[in-house]
């Protein structure tokens, strides 16, 4: 897509007028952006548990988000999927979908898909995310950190324009 701004010759005032009203569909459309944690991270990146309430996590397990309203991953075992459409930095998740394969850590995925399921709030900080449960306690995830942004947009990145009014409950 591209954006053509039309500019009037040197008529000051009036031509950066006339640029905004041509540019203002433009900023108003991003405001439809997606406001869940997909909206927020790059799809591509795959972030690993690391810690389960303090402790570190033995298994292996890994959550990304890869299109509006979805998150995939990894349990110990098996393979997993679910709707969470709530905005950030809120988080709830529908039935979490899995493979059904057993293994020697499946005592650990289940236990991972319980608290993944009780979490209600995330944020996301660089390579780190962090899941928080009201009583459920705290999921900590690490993405690589070729994967995290490091000032620089990730091939293929996206702009998240923040459409809340200021004073708003999760706004600034």
């Amino acid at each position: 897509m591209r954006i053509y701004l039309v500019q009037t010759a040197r008529s000051g005032q009036t031509g950066v007028m006339f640029r905004l009203f041509f540019a203002l569909p433009f900023l108003l459309a991003n405001c439809a952006t997606d406001e869940t944690v997909s909206g927020y991270v790059e799809p591509s990146i795959i972030f690993q548990l690391a810690e389960m309430d303090g402790k570190p996590f033995t298994a292996t397990a890994t959550i990304s988000f890869p299109e509006e309203g979805r998150i995939s991953g990894r349990g110990p075992c098996n393979s997993f999927s679910a709707n969470q459409s709530s905005p950030y930095p809120w988080f709830k998740t529908g039935p979490i979908l899995a493979t059904r394969q057993a293994c020697g850590d499946l005592a650990q995925e289940i236990q991972f898909f319980e608290k993944l399921a009780q979490m209600t709030q995330i944020e996301v900080a660089g390579n780190v995310l962090i899941l928080r449960g009201d009583a459920a306690g705290e999921l900590v995830f690490q993405s690589s950190p070729s994967n995290a942004r490091s000032g620089q947009p990730a091939a293929g990145a996206h702009v998240v324009v923040d459409c809340r009014p200021f004073g708003s409950p999760t706004g600034s």
